[in-house]
């Protein structure tokens, strides 16, 4: 069953890349509170996710901000070392989290997952986005297979 406006996030163990190196993070801590922007993307360094989707929220970071939007954060079911490298290649720096899902055991209990093995891929995560106040949802948006429009910052911004 795929998560729906008006319920709670999930709680699952995720990674996050730290100073210290990775370390794990439960994501009712990381995204239940607050007003948070939520973004996954089917894979780190792929080509949409890095030439539009990343860089979009980033780049807007501080119109979130001024929306009320207390963080920004990026999830993709890949390593912490590789959501690091490319928070850093991509200059997301504090302005987007970095959330590695390396096991799918969050995209999986949101009912997101997708089957990407035609690409090489196994299981990744649905490219899509969410509005989250304290661990509630209360905008969901899927992409169709391949698009890239509701989950944009862009569209966000006009759902806040």
């Amino acid at each position: 069953m795929t998560i729906a406006k008006g319920d709670n996030i999930p709680n699952a163990t995720v990674m996050m890349a730290t100073a210290d190196g990775p370390q794990k993070a439960e994501t009712q801590d990381v995204l239940g509170s607050g007003k948070v922007a939520l973004f996954a993307v089917p894979g780190a360094f792929t080509p949409t996710c890095s030439a539009k989707h990343l860089p979009g929220f980033v780049e807007k970071a501080g119109e979130f901000s001024a929306k009320g939007v207390d963080k920004i954060v990026c999830m993709s079911v890949n390593d912490a070392f590789v959501m690091d490298a490319w928070g850093k290649a991509q200059n997301a720096g504090d302005k987007v989290e970095m959330l590695a899902d390396g096991n799918g055991e969050f995209t999986r209990a949101l009912g997101l997952a997708m089957d990407g093995s035609g690409f090489g891929m196994g299981e990744r995560s649905q490219r899509f986005s969410a509005i989250l106040e304290n661990g509630v949802v209360q905008e969901l948006n899927v992409e169709a297979p391949g698009a890239f429009d509701v989950s944009s910052a862009d569209h966000m911004l006009g759902q806040l």
